[in-house]
């Protein structure tokens, strides 16, 4: 199987085409629309890869980059539209795809949060719809002040997404993680040794990991008696994900407006990473959060 955009955009309309099938998604009464639910989801992730931030834009390059696999698109407004729709659609998709990779039977999972900006002007601040969302919230690995949300993932050691959610900054990241582990009770099996950083200290939160019967693992902190050292790697490993994100996959410009903008855009970054592990490990690419064959 080639290493390119092509072939990673067939095999992926494959497999959420039949899990779309095995939902029972239903159309309403009317015509068909030209450009199904699959296609739709694997026009978003090609819309990542290609490092497209403006739907406009990436519109008008997609008939030429690949008219060849999408006979008809529609108008921005349309796009825009179903995309937001789809939103279920998308979350299925990125679960299905996990679910898909070796790493998701290993028994060790990495715990962090990164920013998410939504504004960069006081003007914008005031008149975002998503005002008393988000909020203002400091990113301590880069030293810096920013509005708009923090993105808490729970990912397998390759970066394929288990677990996600955005929240204000300004809720503090164990409780964060505790509304999202008590939601999601069924994916974390028992014995996972969860590895997180120094924000997730505390008797409580390891107590409540400990009820899921798992294990949380973190850097020591100034002062405690040794446990498990500086985890260096851990930094390195999560970073390296978080950068994915941000680097390759715009995490940062996602354009969203509303909340439904901003959180169908960020699961579409987060479908175009689990889509690009899943290929890497079908055709046994080494680096399984490579995505540079399917930049261009």
């Amino acid at each position: 199987m080639a290493n390119d955009l092509d072939t990673l955009i067939v095999a992926l309309y494959v497999q959420v085409d039949d899990l779309f099938h095995l939902l029972g998604v239903r159309r309403g009464p009317g015509r068909p629309p030209r450009l199904t639910d699959s296609e739709l989801v694997c026009l978003a992730v090609a819309q990542v890869l290609l490092g497209c931030n403006s739907e406009r834009r990436w519109l008008r390059f997609a008939g030429g980059r690949l008219g060849h696999l999408f006979p008809y698109l529609p108008q921005s407004s349309a796009y825009n539209r179903r995309l937001r729709a789809a939103y279920p659609l998308i979350e299925h998709a990125i679960r299905h795809l996990a679910g898909l990779t070796p790493s998701w039977w290993d028994q060790f999972r990495l715990l962090d949060s990164t920013p998410v900006p939504c504004g960069a002007s006081r003007e914008t601040v005031e008149r975002s719809a998503l005002a008393g969302w988000a909020g203002y919230g400091y990113c301590s690995s880069h030293s810096r002040h920013f509005w708009g949300l923090r993105l808490h993932l729970l990912t397998t050691p390759d970066g394929a997404v288990v677990l996600w959610c955005l929240a204000n900054p300004k809720l503090g990241d164990r409780e964060v993680a505790c509304a999202m582990f008590e939601a999601a009770r069924r994916s974390l099996r028992p014995g996972l040794l969860i590895v997180a950083d120094k924000g997730y200290a505390g008797r409580d939160f390891e107590d409540f990991v400990r009820e899921l019967d798992a294990t949380l693992v973190r850097p020591d902190r100034r002062g405690e008696r040794r446990r498990f050292g500086k985890l260096g790697w851990f930094r390195q490993r999560i970073e390296s994900v978080n950068d994915t994100l941000k680097g390759q996959l715009g995490l940062e410009e996602h354009g969203g407006r509303t909340s439904r903008g901003v959180v169908v855009r960020v699961a579409q970054r987060l479908l175009a990473l689990a889509a690009g592990i899943w290929h890497n490990w079908l055709i046994g690419v080494p680096d399984k959060r490579s995505l540079v064959a399917y930049d261009h």
